[in-house]
């Protein structure tokens, strides 16, 4: 049951998403010591949405139509607002040359929204979880804290690799403005797609 529950958080954790992307971005604008923060950052953004499972919340947007296309819109109007940012320099690829000159904090706020706002990660957990908890499990919720720990963890390793590795090439993409132009169209695209995505998204 636990490998099973390994493998599936895998292939959610690296499959490309809107944290995916931005810690990406960081790693490319700013550096390996932002990238590993924005990681961070993401991770924390899953914090509410499993406590929205654990609480019962996420059957309330499951259930309610209008709270449920609320915080939806909210995202999708979020990461709008992230590609336009990204297109005016401003985003995710706004590079910095002393990747220091963002705090940390500002990192990990723009992160934990960017995970905050969407409404499938709460489904998600909701639906997910349940599957690997048996029905004579003796501790449910402490059952339910052990996994969700586990595919945090393995959000931040995977986000830190991805992260580093865009870390690894800043140097090549700075010292080539066309190509950076190309990287932020690509991303500020990115990001109206998993908009778009979410905008059509369904209960």
């Amino acid at each position: 049951m636990t490998l099973a529950f390994l493998i599936t958080s895998l292939i959610v954790c690296v499959s490309p998403g809107t944290g995916v992307l931005y810690t990406l971005g960081t790693g490319l604008s700013r550096g390996s010591r932002a990238s590993v923060v924005a990681a961070f950052g993401c991770t924390l953004g899953i914090c509410p949405h499993i406590a929205a499972a654990i609480l019962g919340l996420a059957a309330v947007l499951h259930a309610s139509a209008v709270a449920f296309q609320t915080f939806k819109y909210v995202g999708v109007a979020y990461l709008l607002l992230m590609a336009w940012s990204t297109l005016r320099e401003r985003g995710a690829l706004k590079v910095e040359r002393q990747t220091g000159a963002r705090s940390d904090r500002q990192v990990i706020a723009t992160a934990i929204a960017i995970n905050l706002l969407n409404p499938k990660l709460s489904i998600f957990f909701m639906a997910f979880l349940p599957q690997f908890i048996g029905a004579s499990e003796p501790h449910p919720m402490l059952r339910m804290l052990g996994l969700s720990g586990a595919f945090m963890a393995m959000t931040f390793v995977i986000f830190v690799g991805y992260g580093l590795f865009a870390a690894s090439i800043r140097d090549h993409v700075v010292s080539r403005p066309r190509v950076l132009t190309w990287m932020r169209r690509a991303f500020a695209g990115a990001f109206v797609a998993l908009g778009a995505k979410l905008a059509l998204s369904e209960r």
